[in-house]
């Protein structure tokens, strides 16, 4: 009875069919799409970040956001009611630390087993798992408090609030989502629709922060300038892995 050997060939062939699988998603594209992609990518990143670093050095000079950020407040709390304190509550919780993540997994495993490359779910992953880092370590170095206790709508959180983590895992997954499923697809229309809806979840999801008392505005925004950058950064990335120009190539792959 034979033993393959760490080195044997089919334990090489095993390898290499694991890493196609991962790391393997080939498309053709011209060269006017790839180039696209790159300055799209490169366009969300520098916008990103420009406004991340706006935000955050706003947030650290005293009161320079203060005016903003208690009007904006004062008047979610004017328009509060029952019914829209419980719709906000449902968004919330959908979207919170504890469903997102199940959401998160469920899809990224779902996809990974029934797609015949892997490499669009682990990059999904990968860019919310990153996200999360992130926002972590963020928080913690600005330091920022919270609205007052008296404000939160749905229990006391006395955790750091720039930038929101609700905020961000939103608009990473869905936004990430998006352009992986439409970039490989041409269909402008029905991504234009998709793109929409993912933006409006985002501010949806903002907004039930803002309004049950957990946030400032400028939290949100920064959390959403954040999405930028790594959303960009998802794009450039698969596209340097995955896009390869023919020349005379006709067929184009949207952005």
């Amino acid at each position: 009875m034979s033993v393959n050997s760490p080195t044997s060939p089919s334990s090489t062939s095993r390898h290499s069919r694991l890493y196609t699988r991962l790391f393997v998603d080939e498309r053709i594209v011209p060269a006017a799409t790839q180039m696209k992609l790159y300055v799209v990518a490169g366009s969300l990143i520098f916008l990103g970040l420009v406004s991340l670093l706006t935000l955050w050095w706003s947030v650290l000079q005293p009161e320079l956001l203060t005016t903003m950020d208690t009007a904006i407040q004062a008047w979610l709390e004017d328009g509060q009611t029952e019914t829209l304190t419980v719709i906000m509550v449902v968004v919330t919780e959908i979207f919170g630390p504890i469903a997102l993540p199940i959401i998160v997994l469920a899809v990224t495993v779902t996809w990974g087993v029934r797609a015949e490359h892997s490499w669009r779910p682990f990059l999904l992953a990968t860019g919310i798992l990153t996200g999360v880092i992130i926002v972590q370590i963020i928080t913690r170095v600005v330091g920022r408090s919270r609205p007052p206790v008296d404000l939160m709508l749905y229990g006391p959180d006395m955790t750091f609030s720039f930038p929101s983590g609700h905020v961000l895992g939103v608009a990473d997954f869905f936004l990430i989502v998006t352009f992986l499923v439409f970039s490989r697809r041409n269909n402008p229309r029905m991504a234009a629709v998709s793109y929409t809806v993912a933006t409006l979840l985002v501010v949806a999801t903002a907004l039930s922060r803002l309004y049950l008392g957990y946030h400032w505005t400028s939290d949100v925004l920064a959390s959403m300038a954040l999405s930028l950058v790594i959303l960009g950064s998802v794009i450039a990335v698969d596209t340097y892995r995955t896009t390869r120009v023919i020349p005379g190539a006709h067929r184009s792959v949207p952005a």
